[in-house]
């Protein structure tokens, strides 16, 4: 029997509670169960002892544990991490120092009971997802939190979860561990932030690089880098075309292959960084000698100089010098262009007047004569030929005014056979002129002075073509349909146009000259007999009739320029050469006041208002005529004045009329109107602006109309 199972039958012998034992229970108790009683007491001695011994063991693991518990609240205390005991509600259950100072750094902060309430609203989910993996799975981590602080504000930490085995417990506990990702993040920034900068800068080398590259292989000079052994390492696209050489067989090749006086002049100077070498002979691949003018860079480094070669042809430079010198040809031939369209335009002025006192005293003696008399058919030839004279003003007028063309329906039958009048004049005896003109061609919406000066412009260079020898110059004029071809060429619209060509038996013009033909100052004449100017004019007065021009031509086999209308349904107006009818035109005593300084047309004006019934006061000086008005402002209904007039013009005359009386109507004459004299005029407020020279007719129309106008507003 062992001493544990004496000690429990011991336990369940009574004992009494004080003295000896009775003679029964000595008797009973000396062999209770076969067990004596000294041995038991012996036996209780030594389970005394042996308790001695457990509790003493128990003592020491009770100070172990207590130890370890301390240890363990000072670990879970001091740590440098926030942790604390959560519960699967939410509940803070322990928390250390650091949870206290990273969630409630002062008194005033909300109490950390629960975490949740922590956790910013946008990471709430993921921080619940996270603890019921943790519950499921034992661990769970979730990075980058965002958390309140209280006072000192959000910080980011990552959440370490770990689920607390208890098996005696019911609910889980978790001791969640919070890392401050703060410092980490910062870091971790500007981590990024450098990668970022060092990839932007790979990057802006690799463009640097391509740039470079890009400015090599486009530059239009030839660019060679040799190393300090002299060895092409670069040959750039021009340095092929100019030394007719491909790259990949030049590198690798000596300088001296391409240009021996550049290493030749390297080898006896010394080159600091760049230098120019000036004019050299250069060498093609296949031995040809070309003149150069070369430039050289030297860059030092430690494993060995590379220098740059730039090598310029001086052939294109003095191609360039060239065409330089005839564009300045040409620009001193545009000056002079200008300067004469300046003088015809002052020639022009004075011309007018000089017209409409003929026309004028012509139509006037037409009155005067009776319709039997033969003076009639005279007067009636001056006036024709002065018509003619006015046109042919207003064709020297377009080379010096730039305004838009004044277009209306017109038959162009009747231009180009207005064209062949003016050519037959001066045309050579060796030239013969056709014209053939399809019957049915529609109407065009065009200024017929435009395209008269059009039409004289292809026909001279149809002349000019054929030159000394005999030729044939055709004038053809219908409405074809176009082709597709055409269409596509021409970048216009199928259907019908009307087209006017002229054709010539010429020399032709060769396929180079033939892609520049239209370009302004172009010309394949000596300088001095040509401007370049007439082909440019016909292409701009085309764009501006919402049309175009087109040419073919083969060398020795003549030249065929069309000039492409589009056709309208209007009636076409009659272009007036005869003298228009009279028309009912009464003054009624209506007072003008007419301004001019040429004596002769203010005696002519004068003249024909007055016999129209109109009362007129004539002024030569238009001070005097100033001083009138300011004298009796209210007795004139109408003031016609010229623009043009030495130290006081028309503008000056309106602007003092429109202070002395501002209703006066007011129009301005001239014979050389430009585009900027028109908008002058109708910016000051002239009413009308008459062109010199004009018909007796329509000179009383206007001035009727402006007098009837004013009276009605």
């Amino acid at each position: 029997m062992s001493d544990n199972s004496r000690f429990r039958n011991l336990q369940r012998t009574p004992w009494e509670p004080s003295g000896g034992l009775t003679e029964e229970s000595t008797a009973q108790g000396v062999f209770t169960d076969g067990y004596a009683l000294p041995q038991m007491v012996e036996d209780l001695r030594k389970y005394q002892a042996e308790l001695e011994i457990q509790n003493e063991a128990l003592r020491y693991s009770q100070l172990a544990a207590e130890g370890a518990s301390e240890r363990f609240l000072a670990l879970f205390s001091n740590v440098p991490l926030a942790l604390m005991v959560v519960d699967e509600t939410g509940l803070v259950l322990e928390s250390n120092a650091m949870a206290l100072r990273m969630f409630r750094p002062s008194e005033s902060d909300s109490p950390l009971n629960f975490l949740l309430p922590f956790v910013d609203g946008q990471h709430s989910d993921k921080v619940a997802q996270a603890f019921s993996q943790a519950k499921l799975r034992g661990t769970s981590e979730s990075s980058e939190i965002v958390f309140s602080g209280g006072s000192s504000g959000l910080f980011t930490g990552d959440l370490h979860i770990a689920r607390i085995e208890n098996p005696l417990d019911e609910m889980a506990n978790f001791i969640c561990a919070i890392i401050d990702q703060g410092p980490l993040l910062t870091e971790r920034q500007a981590l990024q932030a450098s990668a970022v900068a060092l990839r932007q800068r790979n990057e802006e080398l690799h463009q640097s690089e391509s740039r470079l590259a890009a400015i090599i292989n486009s530059s239009l000079d030839a660019i060679i880098c040799v190393d300090a052994d002299g060895t092409i390492s670069v040959f750039n696209p021009a340095a092929a075309i100019l030394f007719q050489c491909p790259s990949d067989q030049a590198l690798g090749s000596p300088l001296e292959r391409f240009l021996p006086q550049a290493v030749s002049t390297l080898a006896y100077s010394q080159v600091s960084t760049h230098a120019q070498l000036g004019e050299m002979e250069g060498r093609t691949a296949e031995g040809k000698v070309l003149s150069v003018e070369v430039s050289v860079s030297t860059e030092r480094r430690p494993e060995g100089d590379i220098t740059t070669v730039f090598a310029r042809d001086l052939t294109a430079r003095k191609k360039i010098e060239t065409h330089r010198n005839v564009l300045e040809a040409q620009l001193r031939e545009s000056h002079k262009m200008q300067a004469v369209g300046t003088m015809a335009g002052g020639i022009a002025h004075d011309f007018n007047n000089i017209l409409s006192a003929i026309l004028g005293n012509v139509e006037l003696a037409k009155l005067d004569t009776p319709a039997e008399s033969p003076a009639l058919v005279s007067l009636t030839e001056i006036e024709k030929a002065g018509r003619r004279a006015r046109d042919l003003v207003r064709q020297i007028l377009t080379f010096s005014r730039n305004e838009p063309p004044k277009r209306s329906p017109i038959h162009l039958a009747e231009v180009v056979h207005e064209t062949m009048r003016l050519l037959k004049v001066t045309l050579p005896p060796t030239i013969d002129m056709q014209l053939v003109i399809h019957p049915g061609t529609p109407a065009v919406l065009a200024d017929a002075t435009q395209v008269e000066q059009a039409v004289l412009n292809l026909c001279t260079n149809a002349i000019q073509s054929i030159g000394k020898d005999r030729g044939t110059v055709v004038i053809e004029l219908g409405n074809p349909p176009l082709g597709a071809r055409q269409v596509e060429r021409r970048g216009s619209s199928r259907g019908n146009h009307v087209r006017l060509a002229v054709k010539d038996s010429g020399a032709g013009i060769d396929p180079d000259t033939l892609r520049r033909i239209f370009e302004p100052f172009f010309t394949t004449k000596p300088v001095g007999e040509g401007t370049g100017l007439g082909l440019a004019v016909v292409h701009g007065i085309m764009r501006t009739h919402m049309g175009t021009v087109g040419v073919q031509s083969k060398l020795g086999k003549g030249s065929t320029f069309t000039l492409y209308f589009p056709p309208i349904d209007a009636p076409a107006v009659p272009i007036e050469t005869d003298v228009k009818g009279t028309a009912d035109i009464q003054g009624q005593g209506k007072h003008v006041m007419y301004v001019d300084d040429d004596q002769a047309l203010v005696f002519l004006v004068e003249r024909v208002l007055t016999r129209r019934g109109f009362k007129v006061t004539s002024f030569t000086d238009p001070h005097m005529a100033a001083t009138a008005l300011r004298a009796d402002p209210q007795d004139y209904h109408l003031l016609v004045t010229d623009y043009n007039m030495p130290g006081y013009c028309g503008v000056d005359l309106l602007r003092e009329a429109k202070v002395i009386r501002p209703g006066l109507p007011v129009a301005l004459a001239s014979g050389y109107v430009t585009a900027e004299i028109e908008q002058s005029a109708i910016a000051e407020g002239a009413r009308a602006l008459i062109h010199k020279p004009n018909d007796v007719e329509e000179l009383c129309e206007i001035v009727q109309r402006l007098i009837l106008d004013n009276e009605q507003h």
